[in-house]
């Protein structure tokens, strides 16, 4: 009864001839079942118990393959963590700059942006990512009631 992202997962893995090892295993189902977009750090202390031999390089070195064959999505906002996402579909970011929650979603009308945007400029595009930021529900609760 597994997670069926998990499983397509591990058929690409096979499939790309990578090895599929316990501490691999964990660490992709992590991500796939976490939304909360962890860092390597946040991956290696969920897992610690289960592997205690493990070290806090075979998540990243594992993050950076994943990110590789493009499972995963490295989110590097310029401070020291970056934090990974596993995408299964082109999905976009608002951030909240009070706590740093970050959730995904996905708007239909912005797969043609490239296009435009190349169109327009004359490049060849590539990828795209687009992130919007403010304050989550929690936060707009929390600074409601901290102002009455």
């Amino acid at each position: 009864m597994g997670n069926k992202l998990v499983d397509e997962a591990i058929e690409k893995l096979k499939h790309e001839n990578i090895r599929i090892t316990p501490q691999r295993y964990a660490i992709l189902e992590y991500l796939i079942e976490h939304h909360s977009h962890p860092t390597a750090d946040e991956i290696y202390k969920a897992l610690e118990h289960r592997f205690p031999n493990m070290s806090v390089a075979t998540v990243y070195n594992n993050l950076r393959l994943f990110t590789s064959i493009g499972f995963v999505q490295e989110m590097n906002y310029g401070d020291a963590s970056s934090r990974f996402d596993f995408t299964s579909t082109r999905h976009y970011h608002v951030i909240c700059q009070n706590c740093g929650k970050i959730v995904d979603f996905h708007y239909p009308g912005l797969e043609d942006v490239e296009m435009a945007a190349s169109r327009l400029t004359d490049f060849e595009i590539n990828e795209h990512r687009l992130e919007l930021y403010g304050l989550c529900p929690e936060c707009q609760q929390t600074r409601a009631s901290e102002s009455v």
